[in-house]
C-alpha cells in the first residue's frame, strides 16, 4: 500500500535574508505562483503564518470552473468561454471587473491543462449554481478538490525543494525608491527583514475577521463562518499600508449550505446539489431552485425563518460525492432505509417528503422542473435507498472585495498607478466576482491568477 504523502515545511533556521520573490500565503494561489516562478528559473519562498499549509483552499469541496477544456471535450460537454463569461457576469450582478473576468474565463482551460501536466488531474465534472453546463472540474475519485489540489502542488514543491515556511507572520511591506523591496516578519526567533524585488500577496480573504466584517458588513457579524482561522485579511492590511486601492469591500458572500449544529462549522459543498440533491423545509417541501446563485438560495432559506433547511439525497448521489463519507464520519448525516424512516430520523413530515421526492423524480425524468425552474443537476432520481439528510443554514463564506489588481496581477494604488514589485492573486483581490461569487470560481481564480502572478513577478525581476 502506498504511504500517504506528508509535506514537511522548511526548518525556520534555514530562512534566508533575500529571495527573488516572496509569496505570502500557502493556499492554491501562493503554491501555484511559487511553483511557476521556480519553473521560470527564479528563487521564490512561501511564507505562511499558520502552523499548517493550504489556507482556505484545503476546505474547498466542489470543483474548479473552466470552459472549453480537454476534459469537457472528453466528456462530450459543449461549452464556450463566452458562456462562462456571460454566466459569471450575470451571477455577479453585472458588477464584475470585466478586464479581470475576461482574463479569468479565457485562461481556465490552460490552467486545467497546466495542472494535468504536473500530475494534478481534475478529470471529472460536476455542476455548480448559476452555471448551465458541467464545468466544475474535480478528481475522478470525486475527492474534495481543495485538499487534492494542495496535496498535488505540495508534492511538486517538495520535488523541486522550494522553501515553504510556517509560523511566519509578515507585518510590513518594505519599500525603496518607490518600489517594494521586501518584507518585515516575525517568527519564534523574533523580528527580521527579508529582501526581495517582488512580493506576491496570496493571503486569502477576511471571512474570519470579526473586525473587518464589523467595519464593512456589520449585519453579518452574527453569522458563523466557513473560513479557516487564518483568513483575517492580512494582505488587505499590508497592501493598504503601501497605498493600495481597495474595491468592493462590502461584498461578502454567505454560503447557503453550511452544517453548524456541532462545535465545528462544515461547508456542505455545492457538488451535493450539483449531483442531484434537493432542499426541503421542515414540512418536507422544496422551496427554491437549489442551483440558482448562492445569494438567492441563501435568501430563500432565510425567508423560511426555520433556522435552516435540509439537503435530501440518496445512495446514488452519495456515490458521486466522496465528501459525504467525511460528513457522515463526523456525524452530520442522518439516514433511513426508506423516505418514511428518513423523515422520522430528521423530523420532517413523511407524506410531504414522499410526495416532494416523487414530484422531483418526475421532473428529473421529464427534465422539466415546473415548480422552481431548475435546469441543472438533474441527471439522477432520488430513488436508490438508503436515503440521507443534512441540516444546513447560511454562513459567511467568501469576501468578494479586496485589493485592486490588473489582469497581470499587479496591485494598483489609490491614484490608479501600479505599485512596483507588488502582485496579488486569489481571494485577496477584489472585483472579479462582482456582488456574488459562482461556486467553482474561487479555486479557478487561485490557479489562473496564481500562474499569472508567478509569471509576471518572474518577468518583473528580469
Amino acid at each position: 500500500m502506498a504511504t500517504k504523502f506528508v509535506f514537511e515545511p522548511t526548518n525556520i533556521n534555514q530562512l534566508k535574508s533575500a529571495y527573488d520573490i516572496i509569496i505570502i500565503g500557502s493556499g492554491s494561489a501562493g503554491l501555484t505562483a511559487a511553483f511557476e516562478a521556480h519553473k521560470l528559473g527564479k528563487n521564490p519562498v512561501v511564507l505562511e503564518k499558520m502552523p499548517t499549509l493550504g489556507g482556505d483552499t484545503k476546505r474547498a469541496s466542489s470543483g474548479m470552473n473552466a470552459a472549453e477544456t480537454f476534459v469537457q471535450k472528453e466528456h462530450g460537454i459543449k461549452d464556450s468561454i463566452q458562456n462562462f463569461y456571460d454566466e459569471t457576469f450575470v451571477g455577479g450582478g453585472k458588477t464584475n471587473d470585466q478586464d479581470l473576468l475576461k482574463y479569468f474565463t479565457a485562461n481556465g482551460a490552460d490552467a486545467i491543462k497546466w495542472l494535468a501536466d504536473e500530475g494534478i488531474k481534475l478529470d471529472d465534472l460536476t455542476t455548480t449554481g448559476g452555471m448551465s453546463v458541467p464545468r466544475a472540474h474535480r478528481p475522478s475519485s470525486t475527492a474534495p478538490v481543495g485538499a487534492f489540489l494542495v496535496s498535488g502542488l505540495l508534492k511538486r514543491i517538495a520535488d523541486e525543494q522550494i522553501p515553504v515556511f510556517t509560523g511566519v507572520t509578515v507585518t510590513k511591506l518594505n519599500e525603496a525608491d518607490g518600489r517594494i523591496s521586501g518584507v518585515t516578519i516575525t517568527t519564534e526567533n523574533g523580528e527580521a527583514t527579508i529582501n526581495a524585488p517582488a512580493v506576491i500577496l496570496a493571503t486569502g480573504g477576511y471571512g474570519a475577521s470579526p473586525k473587518l466584517l464589523k467595519k464593512y458588513r456589520p449585519d453579518l457579524v452574527k453569522y458563523k463562518t466557513t473560513n479557516q482561522p487564518g483568513n483575517t485579511g492580512d494582505g488587505i492590511y499590508l497592501a493598504e499600508q503601501v497605498g493600495a486601492k481597495l474595491v468592493d469591500m462590502d461584498q461578502v458572500q454567505v454560503h447557503p449550505t453550511v452544517q453548524q449544529d456541532t462545535d465545528h462549522v462544515y461547508l456542505i459543498g455545492e457538488t451535493v446539489r450539483g449531483e442531484g440533491a434537493i432542499l426541503v423545509n421542515h414540512a418536507g417541501q422544496r422551496f427554491v431552485d437549489e442551483l440558482t446563485t448562492r445569494d438567492r438560495v441563501t435568501a430563500a432559506i432565510n425567508q423560511l425563518d426555520e433556522g435552516g433547511a435540509y439537503l435530501i439525497f440518496d445512495q446514488g448521489i452519495r456515490d458521486r460525492v466522496k465528501a459525504i463519507d467525511f460528513y457522515d464520519h463526523v456525524g452530520l448525516v442522518k439516514s433511513g432505509e426508506t423516505l418514511a424512516e428518513l423523515a422520522a430520523t430528521t423530523g420532517l413530515q413523511p407524506d410531504n417528503l414522499k410526495k416532494t421526492v416523487s414530484d422531483w423524480n418526475k421532473a428529473v425524468i421529464s427534465k422539466q422542473d415546473s415548480k422552481f425552474g431548475r435546469t441543472t443537476g438533474m441527471n439522477r432520481e432520488i430513488d436508490h435507498g438508503p436515503y440521507f439528510s443534512i441540516h444546513i443554514a447560511p454562513a459567511v463564506h467568501y469576501t468578494m472585495g479586496g485589493v485592486k489588481a490588473t489582469p497581470q496581477t499587479q496591485v494598483v494604488n489609490s491614484d490608479g498607478n501600479i505599485i512596483g514589485g507588488l502582485f496579488a492573486a486569489g481571494e485577496v483581490v477584489g472585483g472579479l466576482h462582482g456582488n456574488n461569487r459562482i461556486g467553482g470560481n474561487s479555486i479557478a481564480e487561485t490557479v489562473v491568477f496564481g500562474l499569472q502572478a508567478g509569471r509576471q513577478a518572474a518577468k518583473y525581476i528580469k
